[in-house]
């Protein structure tokens, strides 16, 4: 007998990213290549690690409290913050989630009314759209303009256009996830006008603000004019600090925000391990030293596959750690490439749920987990595999 599904689960779509992974790490034989999980080879700050170690023997770390994450960990996001966007913050500001995409769900419950529409970039990562959706909320996409060997641009025009009564949240990332794609000076610009004028609230994943190439600048917009009560920070030790499997975030907001999380956090989740949270202030306190040797590396993998798939039609990346190329002008989805992939022990994600106008035509290569030696002749298998 079918059982009855909640209404809230009709659009969530699978991530892909799953599946991919849990094929390649089954597989006999050679290693796959890992091109399909937003992992990462490199450790994290061997301090962290250390403090991680020593937190477990201790009393006070083996606790739920503070509910709102520890003093030391939101003292040292808030200001973090305050320092990349120029409006001041202090712990009161801060509360602690278990992982950046916990913090991302927080935000949009307490900001999201059912049947409100949520402004995001398209692509965007499926995980976030599940969120929008299990919050009560309906995305609504504002396509990047892909161009063939070039780099993924907001389309400003759409994003004024998609403005509509039901709209009251803005959810961005810059660099985005999937595509790289940086949001510049002037889009902040025209995306802050916006939300001033017809008051909306911006809830910005910043879990890869600072891997940025080609020498860009972060913009934090909460900075700009009107922006500072308008916008939600949510943070991630995952991708900048890669300890991902310690699943710690932040949210830094106004302090009228401020009862709303704080509730929500209480509701859904509450903190991290406690051994984990000394461990990410360590890290964040010192990644504006100790990041740039990270940023490096990842820029050098980024331009290794854009020279093996160059003449390909792939977006170039201003940062992130992943990009993508377009199948369709193969005649075939992404889906279709990545399973031809497989059979030459190669594991990348199709982005089928991952947009409109940019989705199941493209296939994402991420070059986080593998060396460059290991993403040299990468090239040469993807054409083999399009028949290109």
């Amino acid at each position: 007998m079918p059982r009855h599904r909640p209404a809230r689960l009709e659009h969530i779509a699978g991530i892909g990213v799953d599946r991919m992974g849990a094929i390649a790490d089954d597989a006999d034989g050679p290693p796959f290549l890992r091109l399909e999980n937003l992992d990462v080879d490199i450790p994290p700050d061997p301090e962290a690690i250390a403090r991680t170690v020593r937190a477990a023997s201790e009393d006070a770390d083996n606790s739920y409290l503070p509910f709102v994450g520890q003093s030391r960990l939101r003292e040292v996001a808030a200001r973090h913050v305050s320092a990349l966007s120029g409006v001041t913050y202090s712990a009161r500001n801060c509360v602690i989630s278990a992982g950046g995409l916990s913090g991302i769900l927080n935000a949009l419950l307490a900001t999201v009314e059912v049947g409100d529409e949520v402004l995001v970039t398209d692509p965007t990562y499926a995980g976030l759209l599940n969120r929008i959706r299990l919050a009560g909320g309906t995305p609504k996409y504002v396509p990047f303009v892909f161009t063939p060997g070039g780099e993924w641009k907001l389309d400003r025009a759409a994003l004024q256009a998609a403005i509509g009564p039901r709209v009251r949240v803005i959810l961005l990332m810059s660099p985005s996830m999937p595509t790289g794609g940086y949001l510049g000076e002037d889009d902040w610009r025209a995306i802050a006008a916006l939300c001033v004028q017809h008051d909306l609230t911006l809830i910005l994943d910043t879990a890869m603000e600072r891997l940025l190439f080609d020498g860009r600048r972060v913009i934090h917009p909460a900075g700009l004019p009107g922006m500072a009560e308008r916008t939600i920070t949510v943070g991630s030790s995952a991708k900048e600090l890669r300890m991902i499997g310690w699943r710690v975030g932040w949210t830094v907001a106004p302090e009228v925000y401020m009862p709303d999380l704080v509730a929500v956090s209480l509701a859904n989740v509450v903190v991290p391990v406690g051994i984990a949270q000394d461990a990410v202030a360590t890290a964040l306190e010192q990644s504006a030293h100790t990041l740039a040797p990270f940023v490096s590396e990842l820029e050098r993998r980024r331009d290794t596959v854009l020279d093996e798939l160059k003449g390909l039609p792939v977006g170039v990346p201003a940062g992130g750690w992943s990009l993508l190329l377009r199948t369709s002008d193969f005649g075939i989805d992404g889906q279709t490439l990545s399973q031809r992939l497989l059979k030459a022990r190669v594991c990348a994600t199709a982005m089928q749920g991952w947009g409109q106008t940019h989705g199941a035509q493209y296939l994402r290569f991420v070059f986080s987990n593998e060396p460059v030696e290991r993403l040299r002749g990468l090239g040469d298998t993807v054409r083999a595999a399009l028949g290109a």
